[in-house]
């Protein structure tokens, strides 16, 4: 079965589209070398996809016949994403939203004073 099918059918990717196009950029791997979508795999294979900013680990147990449903996908892969790669999206959202919120538009001017105070203070230090 072509890679790009495979991780469509156990519902890593929406589309086929979006799994043909994340073998052409290279998030998809198969010990730790890129690869095409029209790669042939075979079963006990370790796949790295790269998704969302998380690299996943998926080890391929058997092929299915065609798209299964959410229930069903256990039987095809193995899940061996270690936790440290979900701790790091939550990193990245503490550190996106420490200074204001989204949607809240430019600096105000007191927003702005703060930020070149800040900038002249660490250019007296050096």
């Amino acid at each position: 079965m072509r890679i790009d099918k495979y991780l469509w059918c156990i519902r890593v990717f929406k589309t086929r589209s979006l799994a043909t196009n994340a073998c052409k950029k290279g998030h998809v791997k198969i010990d730790n070398s890129n690869i095409k979508p029209s790669k042939e795999i075979f079963g006990n294979e370790l796949l790295l996809v790269r998704k969302n900013q998380i690299n996943y680990q998926i080890k391929v147990l058997d092929l299915p016949k065609s798209r299964v449903g959410a229930k069903l996908v256990d039987l095809y892969r193995k899940d061996i994403t270690p936790k440290e790669e979900f701790e790091k999206t939550e990193l990245l959202k503490y550190a996106k939203d420490y200074y204001r919120k989204k949607g809240t538009g430019r600096p105000t001017k007191k927003d702005r004073r703060d930020i070149d105070n800040y900038q002249e203070d660490t250019t007296e230090d050096l």
